[in-house]
Parts: structure tokens; C-alpha cells; sequence
């Protein structure tokens, strides 16, 4: 219940947006949209003291040093389940929108609901994605989700997979020839860079001995007069 306790912290403590952007998990704008009452949706706070994750103490370090960051004292109750989304870590939930544009452009077949699954978001948040109406669309940036981290890349290539086979879509290959290429393209790359700075290597020992000989030849010009 981060938005929730980002209500509170907003509404009882002097605590600055970052502060508590960082301890919840949310982007800095979220909380000051809460602070602004620009939020589309109105949460009723949790208090963090109450629940035992702040101490009073804790929040006073805090409104004390603006740099200061908060420390969870204890870990909100874990629900056990067996089904549902999965968690993903405080670091990493700014860095879900990204991972949810990346598969709706690189990936259309998936449906919401394997997104939801893997990335541990709700059909909501990705629809207003898809729309552009998500709250902070102009900040969002299609990111790999394996490279920031929300998934693995086996987890990744599974859900691809069972998705276009569900949808009908076969396996050309085009993926590894579109590596292969690209391999190849960086070999050649580097093989053009190494054969230019020898090329420029050469031509500089060329200028060098040309200017050795040229001091020599001006030398014995001098000592023959």
C-alpha cells in the first residue's frame, strides 16, 4: 500500500518528496500530485507507525536532514499466496512503465494479462499506457524489462513465445538472423576501426621519418656551409 502511506507521510510529516518517493516506491511526481491534490485517485492514508515499518524517531532523522533516508523498520505483513502478481523490489517499481512499453511495441501479441504477470502491474496501468493517458506518459521510455531488471529473459522469451504461439504467429528465425546480422555489422565495425587507426598509425611513421630525414638533410646543410 505504497500511495497510501505516501498520503499519510504527505499529510503528517514535513518530509520531502523525494523522502518519500524513495521509502515508498513511487516517482517523485506521484507524491507531489498527492500533495497538490492533482491525483487522480484519492487514498485514505496508512499510518507507518501504527503498522511498525516508521518510528517517530525515524521520521525526525528525516525531517531533520533533507538527505536523509529512510530506513524501514519492519517489513509490511506478506500475504502468502499462490497466485497473483508478482513482487518486484521498492528500486524497481518506477522502472515498471518502461517495461510495460517495451512489450506493447516490441511485443502486441501478449495479452494485458501476461504483462500483468510478469511485471507484477495491473490491466489498468497498461491500458493507459497503450492510450498514452497514463499520468507521466511524457517521461515514459520503452525499456527492455530484462535490462532493468522486472524480469529474466527466460521468464521473457517463455511468455513471447507462448503468446505467438496462441496467436498464430511461427518462429522464422527472423530474431536470430536479426542477431546475426547485427554481430556480423559490429565485426565489421571493428574490423574497419582496426585497420583505420594502423592506416593512420602507418602514416604517421611515414611523416615522422620523412621529418627526421628532412632535419638530417637541413643539418648537413648547415655544417657543409
Amino acid at each position: 500500500m505504497p500511495h497510501a502511506t505516501a498520503s499519510w507521510l504527505v499529510d503528517n510529516t514535513a518530509l520531502t518528496f523525494e523522502q518519500i518517493a524513495e521509502f515508498c516506491g513511487l516517482h517523485i511526481l506521484e507524491v507531489q500530485a498527492m500533495a497538490d491534490d492533482l491525483a487522480g485517485q484519492k487514498y485514505t492514508g496508512r499510518d507507518p507507525i501504527h503498522s511498525g515499518e516508521l518510528t517517530q524517531a525515524e521520521i525526525d532523522r528525516g525531517q531533520a536532514n533533507p538527505d536523509y533516508r529512510l530506513k524501514m523498520q519492519r517489513a509490511p505483513i506478506s500475504v502468502s499466496r499462490t497466485k497473483g502478481p508478482r513482487y518486484t523490489p521498492v528500486s524497481k517499481r518506477q522502472d515498471k512503465p518502461d517495461g510495460i512499453a517495451w512489450i506493447l511495441r516490441h511485443h502486441p501479441e501478449v495479452s494485458d494479462a501476461q504483462i500483468g504477470k510478469l511485471i507484477g502491474t495491473t490491466r489498468t496501468t497498461i491500458a493507459a499506457i497503450r492510450d498514452r493517458s497514463h499520468w507521466n506518459i511524457a517521461n515514459i521510455n520503452p525499456k527492455d524489462p530484462v535490462t532493468l531488471g522486472l524480469c529474466s529473459q527466460r521468464e521473457l522469451d517463455a511468455l513471447v513465445s507462448k503468446a505467438a504461439k496462441k496467436a498464430g504467429i511461427e518462429d522464422d528465425g527472423a530474431a536470430d538472423q536479426r542477431l546475426g546480422s547485427d554481430r556480423d555489422a559490429l565485426i565489421e565495425e571493428l574490423r574497419a576501426e582496426r585497420e583505420a587507426s594502423a592506416k593512420a598509425a602507418s602514416e604517421a611513421a611515414q611523416e615522422a621519418e620523412a621529418a627526421a630525414w628532412l632535419a638530417a638533410r637541413r643539418a648537413e646543410g648547415i655544417s657543409d656551409s
